[in-house]
């Protein structure tokens, strides 16, 4: 009998995490199915196997682990093209996005990856403004407010709107709301209880229209390439097969799930506000978020990149799917 293979997947979230639970695990069965048990994948949560998530990107494409699940933004500027996706009032919905993606990867990506074999590229439902004491209910309740992002774009769009943006990675927020080195996030819901933002915030705000999240983040599921050229051609293929467009929609339709059950956790504390910023609000969020994009567009000039051409071509293929 063929031997079994066994490849080591590496993230930074914990198993109660909502990726974890219904993205992850079920992939990995998905594959332990597909290969008859030829083929396991071991998840180690939580950075089990050392260092920072930062890391993540260079621990798959030198070897360390196999697969790794991760925000291409916690490293800025490594993936500028990618970045299109992040900037604001791109993103509509986790579906159209992740599917989107898979356009925009085969059109645009091909050099900015090709240091990994890409298993998925998708996006979460977007962000929305989770803060502790203050309600963001209008453009001028942003102004000199401290609020943690996950990437670049999301930091320029928030010095935009006049707060102070603060970089970190999504397990070091409770610790920086409880000793006040910010006063919220931008995140989704779904990702929210793994990290208890029902007990460290009270307010939730998203907006009005056809556009509630301001922004997305972008994520990478990522292989290295010599564990997986190594496979032999019938495991390649079960990886193949659990990648890509073959997962896209499955994955678009996740995000878009998980965030209801999450906002129920929200809500299960009685103190929880929630708002929508009116549409006049969300007009002036729209103008001042300008000298956000124009930053990126500069950015891939100085590379140059058409970047006028890139977030054409996001928004269009958004707008296909939508």
């Amino acid at each position: 009998t063929a031997q079994q293979v066994t490849l080591r997947l590496h993230v930074f979230i914990p198993p109660p995490a909502n990726p974890y639970k219904t993205f992850l695990k079920p992939w990995a069965e998905r594959i332990a199915k597909a290969s008859n048990g030829k083929l396991k994948i071991q998840i180690y949560p939580s950075m089990q196997l050392g260092g920072k998530p930062p890391q993540l990107l260079d621990q798959v494409k030198d070897g360390v682990v196999d697969i790794v699940w991760t925000l291409p933004g916690y490293t800025a500027g490594r993936f500028p093209k990618l970045e299109v996706f992040e900037l604001p009032f791109v993103h509509k919905d986790p579906l159209s996005t992740t599917l989107a993606l898979q356009d925009f990867q085969a059109k645009h990506l091909q050099q900015e990856f090709k240091d990994y074999k890409v298993l998925l590229l998708h996006a979460h439902a977007g962000s929305m403004f989770m803060t502790k004491r203050k309600a963001i209910t209008k453009l001028s309740d942003l102004k000199g407010v401290k609020i943690r992002t996950a990437t670049r774009a999301g930091g320029w769009y928030l010095k935009s709107l006049g707060a102070v943006p603060i970089g970190a990675p999504l397990p070091k927020i409770p610790q920086m709301i409880s000793k006040g080195v910010i006063e919220g996030a931008m995140l989704p819901y779904e990702i929210a209880p793994a990290i208890k933002m029902q007990e460290l915030v009270s307010n939730f705000t998203i907006l009005s229209g056809d556009q509630p999240r301001m922004n997305t983040s972008t994520f990478s599921f990522l292989m290295n390439k010599a564990s997986y050229n190594k496979l032999p051609a019938d495991l390649r293929k079960v990886i193949d097969d659990n990648s890509g467009r073959n997962i896209a929609k499955w994955a678009g339709q996740n995000w878009a799930d998980i965030e209801i059950p999450a906002r129920k956790v929200m809500a299960s504390k009685k103190k929880n506000k929630f708002h929508i910023m009116p549409p006049a609000e969300v007009a002036k969020m729209k103008v001042a978020a300008k000298p956000a994009i124009d930053r990126w567009l500069n950015q891939m000039k100085k590379k140059g990149i058409d970047g006028q051409a890139l977030l054409d071509d996001a928004r269009a293929m958004i707008a296909k799917y939508r």
